[in-house]
């Protein structure tokens, strides 16, 4: 169903800015279910094609913005799955009173008490990642009694700590000394971060994370 509509979109049938017919018809037509149609239309409109509002129908975007879905991975499992050794190391962790913390980054200061972890993620004996990480411990209580020098808090979240959203932002930096040591380059060299924030059904920021990549190192994202 979903490629059908696809169809024709592509094909200018139903142009940008078109009405859709209500999915009885469309239902009719295709000869499905209506709950077929529906759950078609709303993928559409999950990946930025289509526009439905309540009572106004369903419309083809004027100017659709195609999503990219980012799948938060394991890092330990990136590395492995690449056929390389993976190491971890555990270089700092402090608990942060909401006075004792710096502004920093994105809504770090919106966060209660919080843990801060620097940790080095390394492939094949090479530093692969720094992971400088935040974590709300009012909304995380759990994270005070993992043990962080055992296992990464990316792979912990990832694994114990369920989210419903958050916000991603990419940049290319330049290493500033103390990073550069730990990732065995030079300060100034061009690296790459991403920096991001994830929270709660009740928008509660669960955590805030910054991951510096060694040099080569890609991203890949489905659109």
């Amino acid at each position: 169903m979903q490629n059908a509509v696809l169809k024709r979109i592509h094909a200018r049938h139903w142009a940008p800015g078109t009405l859709l017919p209500n999915e009885a018809d469309i239902a009719l037509e295709f000869g499905c279910a209506r709950s077929t149609v529906n759950r078609a239309l709303q993928s559409l409109a999950d990946k930025g094609l289509l526009e439905r509002r309540r009572r106004g129908g369903t419309r083809v975007v004027e100017h659709p913005e195609r999503v990219a879905t980012f799948k938060i991975p394991i890092i330990r499992l990136q590395i492995e799955r690449s056929g390389c050794d993976y190491h971890y190391q555990l270089l700092s962790q402090n608990h942060l009173t909401q006075k004792q913390k710096i502004a920093r980054g994105q809504g770090v200061q919106q966060m209660g008490d919080t843990l801060h972890i620097r940790a080095l993620h390394s492939s094949d004996g090479n530093p692969y990642v720094l992971e400088d990480r935040w974590i709300d411990t009012r909304i995380v209580p759990a994270a005070k009694e993992a043990d962080f020098s055992a296992i990464s808090p990316n792979q912990w979240l990832v694994e114990q700590i369920p989210f419903s959203g958050g916000d991603l932002k990419l940049s290319a930096i330049k290493a500033k000394a103390a990073d550069a040591k730990v990732l065995k380059c030079q300060a100034g060299d061009p690296l790459f971060r991403t920096e991001r924030t994830t929270w709660n059904t009740e928008r509660e920021l669960i955590t805030v994370v910054n991951l510096t990549y060694f040099h080569g190192y890609k991203m890949q994202v489905e659109l």
